[in-house]
């Protein structure tokens, strides 16, 4: 079975090879530790081995509830915020039909997903679509009081009760919560939901290869064993044994900090298939939480091409040279489209004609990487054979691996996110929240 590839050879007039190799000792502790649990953050290791440590029964049980889900449903709603919702929308969007929500005939359900924000006109318009539709809803949240999610739950929960009743609703809502405390599990238990537990050693970030990604994942018709198969071979490919030359996170890592030493303090992850936007997004919060604190940490920011080169394409190329490109480049598209030949050749295309569209599309790739490289900007490609279940599990465990190496190296916790709470303080305080009448004081003081 092929591999993902990593080429590095664009970062050479910016980070020598010798710079790269000086890592390897710091690099080769950093991922130690992440076996051996010997640094901060070493309650929060689970994801480490997971891929390999999932067993038959978890597997079996993730398929039955997601085709009890699909034997129900037309539409499932995922609810859920941050790594509750990014790693399944990730996978889901990269491995479906872009265009098969608008199917009058399906054999999937419809994914959607609500409490990723508190947009009421986004919810209203959910709740109008799915008065028309046989509906499911997976929870996904560790304490059931995270407000965003919360909302939608609540309006959404209301909703299906309203439309099939009490009974035929709590087989259509499925669970994901804590093993055994919080509002959500207390919920669950007292209306009998389908359940899984969130485990307490991962956090929500690295935790779509847990019930919370693979759950959903199922349901939209992707096969999760495929997925885990993949990841699992990319666990046993970077182990705590494996050589800083062929260990690819690793060097990844490195090059990674490398850059930022030398004042390349944002990262963009380009992409050259619209499928993959979601996974920029997956990727983005993984990155921005693990890394950026204290004072620390690379921008993770993301874009499209060549849509958006049409949009930031100009500051890439001429703007400040804080930035690095890590380029995700799919060898094989699925499909296979040929540009015909007009007669008329208005538009000056026929010096196409009979050309795959991927093969334009792969030009693009090249040229922009030479222009980028020409105006300061180093380039990271990751090549991913083709969009599938197994090499989408690759990326995954890759990228997730890589993490944890490179926020060792730089010195910081990769598993906690102290400054999330900030936020939320200020709104409590605002909404007046009981239990928040000094901070409500204080922040009125402010305004």
């Amino acid at each position: 079975m092929d591999t993902i590839k990593l080429v590095i050879n664009h970062v050479y007039d910016f980070v020598s090879e010798k710079e790269i190799l000086q890592q390897a000792d710091k690099a080769t502790a950093a991922n130690k530790a992440l076996h051996d649990g010997s640094r901060a953050g070493n309650d929060f290791l689970g994801w480490v081995n997971l891929p390999s440590s999932c067993t038959e029964n978890s597997i079996r049980d993730i398929e039955d509830a997601a085709t009890a889900l699909r034997t129900r449903c037309d539409v499932v709603v995922v609810v859920g915020i941050g790594g509750s919702y990014l790693g399944a929308r990730a996978v889901i969007d990269a491995l479906s039909s872009s265009f098969d929500w608008l199917q009058h005939e399906r054999k999937d359900p419809v994914i959607l997903y609500a409490g990723n924000n508190i947009g009421e006109d986004y919810l209203y318009e959910l709740t109008k679509y799915l008065e028309k539709r046989e509906f499911g809803i997976i929870n996904i949240s560790k304490s059931g009081t995270t407000t965003e999610p919360a909302i939608a739950f609540r309006i959404l929960k209301d909703l299906l009760i309203g439309k099939v009743g009490k009974e035929e609703s709590c087989k259509r809502i499925v669970a994901i919560t804590d093993a055994s405390k919080g509002a959500l599990r207390t919920l669950a238990n007292t209306e009998g939901y389908t359940t899984f537990v969130i485990p307490d050693d991962i956090g929500g970030r690295y935790s779509v290869l847990t019930p919370v990604g693979l759950l959903p994942i199922a349901v939209a018709g992707i096969d999760i064993r495929k997925l885990l198969q993949g990841a699992k071979d990319m666990e046993e490919a970077t182990g705590a044994s494996t050589s800083y030359e062929i260990n690819l996170p690793a060097i990844y890592a490195a090059i990674r900090n490398e850059l930022y030493k030398k004042g390349k303090k944002i990262e963009i992850l380009a992409n050259y298939n619209p499928k993959l936007h979601y996974f920029a997004e997956w990727w983005k919060q993984l990155y921005g939480e693990s890394e950026g604190k204290e004072g620390k940490g690379i921008f993770p920011a993301a874009v499209d091409f060549t849509t958006d080169l049409h949009s930031m394409g100009q500051w890439i190329q001429e703007g400040e040279r804080t930035i690095f490109e890590t380029v995700l480049s799919v060898k094989e598209p699925k499909e296979n489209v040929k540009i015909p030949h007009d007669e008329a050749n208005l538009d000056g295309l026929n010096f196409l004609k009979g050309k795959r569209v991927d093969e334009v599309n792969k030009m693009a790739e090249l040229g922009t990487l030479i222009a980028h490289m020409d105006g300061g900007v180093p380039n990271i490609l990751i090549e991913i054979p083709k969009l599938s279940e197994y090499y989408i599990g690759q990326l995954i465990y890759f990228f997730e691996k890589a993490c944890g190496i490179s926020g060792y190296m730089l010195d910081v916790n990769p598993f906690n996110q102290p400054g999330v709470e900030a936020y939320k303080k200020n709104m409590f305080a605002l909404l007046e929240k009981p239990g928040y009448e000094e901070a409500t004081k204080a922040i009125k003081a402010r305004i």
